[in-house]
């Protein structure tokens, strides 16, 4: 199983990105996907998680209403749209997956595949 996170960069605050992670290796539809981010110095926190059957979307308070998970599971990618960009959304992000998903989707730990992780970096 791989992922690959793509998709970061340099935006202004305000700006918007889109964040892909392509995975292989197994059927996406049957996993539960999530984002994290890594701020420098700090820890890996919680973004957003969709369950595998698509019906329950999760996401921290401090991006509910700018960030939006979705998947296609047809080309194996899930997506992570970000607008209303802050300087406090910089932070490296990386996608995670996990077959059926836990309780517990806002746990690093409940993931078991991740990806490599794309910079982010919004400028003020």
């Amino acid at each position: 199983v791989q992922l690959q996170a793509s998709g970061g960069g340099l935006v202004q605050a305000g700006g918007s990105l889109r964040l892909s992670c392509a995975a292989s290796g197994l059927t996406l539809r049957n996993y539960s996907i999530a984002w994290f981010r890594q701020a420098p110095g700090k820890e890996r926190e919680f973004v957003t998680a969709l369950k595998w059957h698509g019906r329950r979307k999760y996401y921290a308070e401090s991006v509910k209403g700018r960030f939006t998970i979705s998947r296609d599971n047809a080309k194996s990618t899930f997506y992570l749209e970000m607008s209303s960009l802050k300087p406090e959304d910089t932070a490296a992000y990386y996608c995670a997956a996990d077959l059926y998903g836990s309780a517990f989707y806002s746990r690093a730990s409940s993931y078991a595949y991740w990806g490599q992780g794309t910079q982010v970096t919004v400028s003020s």
